[in-house]
C-alpha cells in the first residue's frame, strides 16, 4: 500500500510540474511576444522619425520652389524678364507663354512633396495665368507694341485677383503648417 502511495504522490507531483511548467511556458511565451512586437514597433517609430527628418526639408525646398514658381508667373515679374526691345505683342505673348509652360515642366517633379490641393491650386494659377495672357493678346492687334499687351495683361488682373496670389497664399499658409 505504502507504494501505491508513492507512486500517486510521485504521478501527483510530475503532472504538478508538467502543468506548472506548461503554464510558465505559454506566459513566457506570450512575455518574449509582445516584447517582440514592441521592439517591431519601436523600429518603425524610429524609422519613421528618420523619414521625417529626411523628407522636411525636402518638402520645405518644394514649398519654396513652388512658391518662387509662382512669383515668377506672376504678370509684373513675367512681363518685366522676358520683354526684350524690338519684340511686337504677338511674340511677348509667345514668350511668355512658352516661359510659363518651361518652367512648369523643371518644376513638375515637386507634386510629388506638395499636398494635392497645393499642386491644384499651383496648376489653376498657371493655366489661368496663360488664359490671362492669351485673353489679352487677342483684344489687341498680332503687331502691336508690347507695351499694349502688358498694359490688357495689368488691366485684366486689376480687375480680377491675380491668378498667382491665391495659390501662393495656399503655400504659405501650408509651409507654415509644416
Amino acid at each position: 500500500m505504502n507504494t501505491f502511495f508513492i507512486v500517486i504522490l510521485v504521478v501527483s507531483v510530475l503532472s504538478s510540474m508538467v502543468i506548472c511548467g506548461w503554464i510558465f511556458y505559454l506566459i513566457s511565451k506570450r512575455y518574449f511576444d509582445n516584447q517582440q512586437k514592441i521592439q517591431m514597433l519601436q523600429m518603425r517609430i524610429d524609422e519613421h522619425r528618420e523619414a521625417v527628418k529626411l523628407v522636411t526639408p525636402i518638402r520645405l525646398q518644394a514649398y519654396e520652389r513652388m512658391a518662387l514658381y509662382l512669383e515668377r508667373i506672376s504678370p509684373d515679374s513675367l512681363v518685366l524678364r522676358c520683354y526684350q526691345p524690338g519684340m511686337d505683342a504677338k511674340l511677348l505673348q509667345g514668350v511668355m507663354t512658352k516661359t510659363i509652360r518651361d518652367e512648369w515642366e523643371h518644376n513638375l517633379s515637386q507634386q510629388v512633396y506638395v499636398s494635392s490641393e497645393a499642386w491644384k491650386r499651383i496648376r489653376d494659377a498657371k493655366d489661368e495665368m496663360t488664359g490671362v495672357i492669351n485673353s489679352a493678346a487677342i483684344t489687341i492687334p498680332n503687331d502691336a507694341d508690347p507695351t499694349r499687351l502688358a498694359s490688357a495683361i495689368f488691366s485684366t488682373v486689376a480687375t480680377d485677383k491675380v491668378p498667382t496670389a491665391s495659390a501662393l497664399e495656399f503655400l504659405k499658409k501650408e509651409m507654415r503648417e509644416l
